[in-house]
Protein backbone atom coordinates (compact mmCIF):
# COMPACT_ATOMS: atom_id res chain seq x y z
CA UNK A 1 0.00 0.00 0.00
CA UNK A 2 1.22 3.70 -0.77
CA UNK A 3 0.66 5.99 1.87
CA UNK A 4 -0.76 9.62 1.32
CA UNK A 5 -1.09 12.13 4.09
CA UNK A 6 -3.85 13.94 2.52
CA UNK A 7 -7.60 12.52 3.04
CA UNK A 8 -10.74 12.91 1.53
CA UNK A 9 -12.13 15.25 4.19
CA UNK A 10 -8.84 17.79 3.62
CA UNK A 11 -9.61 17.78 -0.26
CA UNK A 12 -12.93 18.28 0.17
CA UNK A 13 -12.82 21.25 2.31
CA UNK A 14 -9.54 23.37 0.64
CA UNK A 15 -11.64 24.86 -1.41
CA UNK A 16 -15.61 25.51 -1.79
CA UNK A 17 -14.97 24.35 -5.28
CA UNK A 18 -13.35 21.18 -6.74
CA UNK A 19 -13.08 21.86 -11.09
CA UNK A 20 -14.22 18.93 -12.94
CA UNK A 21 -11.93 19.42 -15.86
CA UNK A 22 -11.87 17.72 -19.19
CA UNK A 23 -8.78 17.93 -21.02
CA UNK A 24 -8.20 17.13 -24.94
CA UNK A 25 -4.91 19.14 -25.59
CA UNK A 26 -1.89 18.19 -22.91
CA UNK A 27 -0.82 22.12 -23.91
CA UNK A 28 -3.58 23.32 -22.12
CA UNK A 29 -2.90 21.26 -18.65
CA UNK A 30 -0.04 23.49 -17.37
CA UNK A 31 -1.66 27.11 -18.02
CA UNK A 32 -5.08 26.12 -16.82
CA UNK A 33 -3.50 24.62 -13.67
CA UNK A 34 -1.54 28.22 -13.00
CA UNK A 35 -4.73 30.36 -13.39
CA UNK A 36 -6.88 27.73 -10.90
CA UNK A 37 -4.32 28.20 -8.80
CA UNK A 38 -3.88 32.01 -9.02
CA UNK A 39 -7.41 31.99 -8.26
CA UNK A 40 -7.21 30.13 -4.95
CA UNK A 41 -8.61 26.56 -6.43
CA UNK A 42 -6.02 23.78 -6.23
CA UNK A 43 -7.66 20.84 -6.04
CA UNK A 44 -7.78 20.05 -9.87
CA UNK A 45 -9.84 17.21 -10.81
CA UNK A 46 -9.10 16.13 -14.22
CA UNK A 47 -11.41 13.24 -15.59
CA UNK A 48 -10.72 10.12 -17.36
CA UNK A 49 -12.75 10.91 -20.29
CA UNK A 50 -10.16 11.56 -22.93
CA UNK A 51 -6.93 9.57 -24.09
CA UNK A 52 -5.06 12.78 -23.06
CA UNK A 53 -6.18 12.88 -19.39
CA UNK A 54 -3.32 11.22 -17.97
CA UNK A 55 -0.53 13.02 -19.64
CA UNK A 56 -1.99 16.00 -18.30
CA UNK A 57 -1.82 14.87 -15.18
CA UNK A 58 1.59 14.13 -15.58
CA UNK A 59 2.04 17.41 -16.90
CA UNK A 60 0.58 19.37 -13.76
CA UNK A 61 2.36 17.49 -11.31
CA UNK A 62 5.85 18.08 -12.80
CA UNK A 63 4.97 21.79 -13.28
CA UNK A 64 2.46 23.10 -10.94
CA UNK A 65 3.78 22.16 -7.35
CA UNK A 66 1.12 24.70 -6.02
CA UNK A 67 -2.00 22.61 -7.48
CA UNK A 68 -3.13 19.12 -6.28
CA UNK A 69 -3.86 16.80 -8.91
CA UNK A 70 -6.33 14.59 -9.13
CA UNK A 71 -8.24 11.49 -11.11
CA UNK A 72 -12.33 11.93 -11.82
CA UNK A 73 -13.79 9.33 -13.33
CA UNK A 74 -12.23 6.63 -11.80
CA UNK A 75 -13.97 3.44 -12.52
CA UNK A 76 -11.54 0.41 -12.09
CA UNK A 77 -8.59 -0.57 -10.21
CA UNK A 78 -6.57 0.03 -13.66
CA UNK A 79 -7.61 3.78 -13.42
CA UNK A 80 -6.77 4.34 -10.27
CA UNK A 81 -3.03 3.02 -10.51
CA UNK A 82 -2.57 4.78 -13.85
CA UNK A 83 -3.83 7.69 -12.14
CA UNK A 84 -1.29 7.18 -9.04
CA UNK A 85 1.71 7.06 -11.95
CA UNK A 86 0.45 9.80 -13.81
CA UNK A 87 1.30 11.76 -10.61
CA UNK A 88 -2.82 11.95 -8.81
CA UNK A 89 -2.88 12.57 -5.53
CA UNK A 90 -7.00 11.91 -4.92
CA UNK A 91 -9.60 9.85 -6.82
CA UNK A 92 -13.17 10.96 -7.80
CA UNK A 93 -15.15 8.41 -9.07
CA UNK A 94 -19.09 8.53 -10.40
CA UNK A 95 -19.78 5.33 -8.78
CA UNK A 96 -18.31 2.88 -5.51
CA UNK A 97 -17.65 -0.57 -5.49
CA UNK A 98 -15.39 -2.27 -2.89
CA UNK A 99 -12.96 -3.23 -5.89
CA UNK A 100 -12.74 0.12 -6.20
CA UNK A 101 -12.18 1.47 -3.00
CA UNK A 102 -9.41 -1.45 -1.93
CA UNK A 103 -7.83 -0.38 -4.98
CA UNK A 104 -7.66 3.21 -4.22
CA UNK A 105 -6.52 2.94 -0.80
CA UNK A 106 -3.51 0.25 -2.23
CA UNK A 107 -3.12 2.77 -4.58
CA UNK A 108 -2.56 5.91 -2.11
CA UNK A 109 -5.54 7.48 -3.30
CA UNK A 110 -7.74 9.13 -0.74
CA UNK A 111 -11.40 8.57 -2.99
CA UNK A 112 -14.66 10.14 -2.92
CA UNK A 113 -16.43 7.51 -4.06
CA UNK A 114 -19.74 8.73 -6.12
CA UNK A 115 -23.44 7.82 -4.71
CA UNK A 116 -27.27 8.40 -5.51
CA UNK A 117 -29.01 6.25 -2.79
CA UNK A 118 -29.13 5.51 0.61
CA UNK A 119 -28.31 2.19 0.17
CA UNK A 120 -24.91 3.35 -1.78
CA UNK A 121 -24.17 5.58 1.29
CA UNK A 122 -24.58 2.84 3.36
CA UNK A 123 -22.64 0.60 0.91
CA UNK A 124 -19.71 3.08 0.85
CA UNK A 125 -19.92 3.42 5.21
CA UNK A 126 -19.46 -0.03 5.11
CA UNK A 127 -15.40 -0.23 3.13
CA UNK A 128 -14.66 3.25 5.43
CA UNK A 129 -15.81 6.00 3.30
CA UNK A 130 -17.81 9.02 4.85
CA UNK A 131 -16.79 11.80 2.51
CA UNK A 132 -18.95 10.84 -0.20
CA UNK A 133 -19.28 12.76 -3.56
CA UNK A 134 -23.09 13.00 -4.52
CA UNK A 135 -23.52 12.86 -7.90
CA UNK A 136 -25.46 13.32 -10.50
CA UNK A 137 -26.29 15.74 -7.88
CA UNK A 138 -29.26 17.65 -9.23
CA UNK A 139 -30.72 14.88 -11.53
CA UNK A 140 -30.80 12.10 -8.44
CA UNK A 141 -32.66 14.73 -5.88
CA UNK A 142 -30.98 17.69 -5.46
CA UNK A 143 -31.30 19.87 -2.29
CA UNK A 144 -34.05 18.18 -1.20
CA UNK A 145 -32.04 15.35 -1.22
CA UNK A 146 -29.28 16.21 1.00
CA UNK A 147 -31.33 17.77 3.21
CA UNK A 148 -33.55 14.49 3.73
CA UNK A 149 -29.79 12.88 4.21
CA UNK A 150 -28.75 14.75 6.97
CA UNK A 151 -31.00 12.86 9.50
CA UNK A 152 -29.56 9.38 9.01
CA UNK A 153 -26.35 9.91 7.48
CA UNK A 154 -25.33 13.16 9.77
CA UNK A 155 -21.93 11.48 10.32
CA UNK A 156 -21.20 11.60 5.91
CA UNK A 157 -19.74 15.06 4.49
CA UNK A 158 -20.62 15.46 0.24
CA UNK A 159 -19.43 16.90 -2.87
CA UNK A 160 -22.75 17.59 -4.65
CA UNK A 161 -21.62 17.14 -8.44
CA UNK A 162 -23.63 17.20 -11.68
CA UNK A 163 -25.63 20.64 -12.63
CA UNK A 164 -23.84 22.68 -10.15
CA UNK A 165 -22.93 25.71 -11.41
CA UNK A 166 -22.24 29.44 -10.25
CA UNK A 167 -25.92 30.41 -9.95
CA UNK A 168 -26.67 27.46 -7.58
CA UNK A 169 -23.78 26.38 -5.91
CA UNK A 170 -24.32 28.50 -3.35
CA UNK A 171 -27.71 26.77 -2.37
CA UNK A 172 -25.78 23.48 -2.39
CA UNK A 173 -22.74 25.10 0.43
CA UNK A 174 -25.62 26.21 2.34
CA UNK A 175 -26.43 22.77 3.52
CA UNK A 176 -24.93 21.37 6.98
CA UNK A 177 -23.96 18.25 5.17
CA UNK A 178 -21.92 19.84 2.39
CA UNK A 179 -18.38 20.08 2.54
CA UNK A 180 -17.54 22.07 -1.22
CA UNK A 181 -19.16 21.41 -4.44
CA UNK A 182 -17.84 20.09 -8.13
CA UNK A 183 -18.26 22.21 -11.33
CA UNK A 184 -17.32 22.02 -14.65
CA UNK A 185 -18.33 25.82 -14.81
CA UNK A 186 -14.61 27.32 -13.46
CA UNK A 187 -13.29 25.58 -17.19
CA UNK A 188 -15.71 26.85 -19.54
CA UNK A 189 -14.58 25.09 -22.69
CA UNK A 190 -14.31 28.32 -24.73
CA UNK A 191 -12.13 30.15 -22.82
CA UNK A 192 -9.77 26.89 -22.61
CA UNK A 193 -9.57 26.74 -26.59
CA UNK A 194 -9.06 30.77 -26.50
CA UNK A 195 -6.62 30.67 -23.78
CA UNK A 196 -8.55 32.94 -21.75
CA UNK A 197 -6.37 32.38 -18.52
CA UNK A 198 -7.39 35.39 -16.91
CA UNK A 199 -10.69 35.00 -17.57
CA UNK A 200 -10.89 31.09 -15.77
CA UNK A 201 -8.31 32.82 -12.87
CA UNK A 202 -11.36 35.10 -11.87
CA UNK A 203 -13.79 32.41 -12.32
CA UNK A 204 -11.52 30.65 -9.86
CA UNK A 205 -11.59 33.84 -7.46
CA UNK A 206 -15.28 34.01 -7.39
CA UNK A 207 -15.52 29.97 -6.86
CA UNK A 208 -13.19 30.37 -3.46
CA UNK A 209 -15.36 33.53 -2.34
CA UNK A 210 -18.13 31.76 -2.09
CA UNK A 211 -19.62 31.03 1.82
CA UNK A 212 -20.26 27.56 2.92
CA UNK A 213 -21.77 26.26 6.12
CA UNK A 214 -19.41 23.07 6.64
CA UNK A 215 -15.75 24.36 5.85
Amino acid sequence: MVVNALTAREVMRDAPVIPVIVLHEVRHAVPLARALVAGGIRMLEVTLRTPQALDCMRAIAAEVPEAVVGAGTVRSAADAQAAARAGACFAVSPGFTPTLGRACRDAGLPLLPGVATGGEIMAAQEEGFSALKFFPAVQAGGLAMLKAWQGPFGDVVFCPTGGIQAGNAADFLALENVACVGGSWLVPPDALQRGDWQGITRLAQGAAMLARTNP
